[in-house]
């Protein structure tokens, strides 16, 4: 009897435990739900309060500005050459070898250094006529020059004409500034300056104002000069100087700047 009495009791025990949850008072109900309801609550204003900074963050503005100079050219680079003929190639290669290397002398004497010369090109093909039998070979040899005193080029060229002789060929001179750093410099304020004018403007009609500058891009742009030239061919007249005008070469910058607004 007494050990039917205990089992009796611990099978009791949980399930008194187990009634007293379900019989819980509604007021204990109602508290529970108030708690996880000011959880929810929380967790909105935490997310507003999260994703404040970003939807009142300053804005920005990017633009580009531009800057240009005009610099006086000091360098002028040419490619010059002799075209030679003959019945046979090796005969035209002799030839042309003569030519070109009293060519380059001229060139040297007139104040080109080695270090601004530099072959070209060298060809040598055939020659045929209408019913494709060969009638001889041409030999081009070519080579690049630059000169930095624009003055004594003319005089340089008048003279290699005059040692090559009519097959001297010359396909174009081009000018440009050896050191642009001073220009470069100049354009870039320039261009900054344009930059922030256009910024100011962009920022006024939108009812702000301009901040610290966030990034900068430099985008220079130098602009060269080339001047096509006829072929040459050799005058027998009094010894001068082929006219050469350099004339002024645009440096251009271009920046692209990002600001921060204020207001």
């Amino acid at each position: 009897m007494t050990e039917s009495m205990n089992d009796n009791s611990g099978a009791d025990a949980p399930i008194r435990q187990t009634e007293l949850r379900r019989d819980a008072p509604p007021v204990t109900r109602w508290a529970m739900a108030a708690v996880l309801t000011v959880i929810v609550v929380a967790a909105i204003v935490v997310a507003a309060v999260i994703d404040r900074p970003t939807q009142n963050a300053p804005g920005t503005i990017s633009v580009t500005g531009s800057g240009t100079v005009q610099g006086v050219p000091d360098t002028v680079s040419f490619q010059i050459g002799v075209q030679s003929v003959a019945a046979s190639a090796a005969n035209a290669l002799a030839a042309n070898n003569v030519r070109v290397r009293d060519l380059e002398n001229s060139l040297f004497a007139h104040g080109v250094a080695h270090r601004d010369m530099q072959t070209s090109g060298l060809d040598i093909y055939t020659n045929t006529n209408n019913q494709g039998a060969v009638t001889g070979f041409t030999v081009d040899n070519n080579v690049n020059v630059t000169m930095h005193n624009i003055a004594a080029a003319g005089v340089a060229l008048d003279a290699a004409v005059r040692v090559a002789g009519n097959g001297i060929q010359l396909s174009g001179i081009s000018f440009s500034i050896s050191d642009q750093s001073k220009y470069l410099a100049q354009a870039r304020v320039k261009a900054m300056q344009d930059a922030r004018t256009a910024a100011s403007q962009v920022a006024k009609g939108g009812g702000a104002s301009l901040g610290a500058i966030e990034k900068i891009t430099d985008q220079e742009n130098v602009s060269s000069v080339t001047i096509p030239f006829p072929e040459f061919k050799a005058s027998l007249g009094t010894a001068s100087s082929v006219p050469l005008q350099a004339g002024s070469q645009p440096i251009n910058v271009q920046v692209a700047v990002v600001y921060a607004l204020k207001g």
